[in-house]
């Protein structure tokens, strides 16, 4: 479906561009442990908004599998909630949203699994 393709290739675009300002407007600005998680929810981003291209991708070769759409909608939940709330830590400080970040990691963990349901069925 081509809204997963969009909605990958706009997160890609903003993982490169928050790498490149965590690499040159914060440095010496934030720890470098606060470094390390921006780094951490930008690596997670770029992986989900692959993922998400792929879905895309499944989705235009098969006909529609509400499978494959969740799976896609779960990973941009994933980015939301596991990068979101570490991008917002690092600049915050706040380790209160520590607490959300597990919600954004089984969010990515299930639609991976969502994945393999599709496969297993469909291919």
């Amino acid at each position: 479906m081509k809204i997963f393709i969009i909605i990958g290739a706009i997160s890609a675009f903003l993982s490169v561009g928050f790498g490149a300002f965590g690499a040159h407007a914060l440095e010496g600005k934030i720890s470098q442990k606060y470094i390390e998680i921006w780094n951490t929810g930008v690596l997670y981003q770029m992986f989900h908004s692959i993922g998400i291209i792929i879905v895309g991708i499944l989705l235009g070769n098969v006909s529609a599998s509400s499978v494959l759409s969740w799976s896609g909608w779960l990973m941009l939940i994933g980015i939301i909630l596991f990068s979101g709330s570490l991008y917002v830590l690092s600049l915050s400080g706040i380790k209160v949203l520590g607490a959300i970040t597990p919600l954004g990691g089984v969010s990515f963990l299930i639609a991976w699994v969502l994945i393999v349901v599709f496969a297993v069925k469909a291919l």
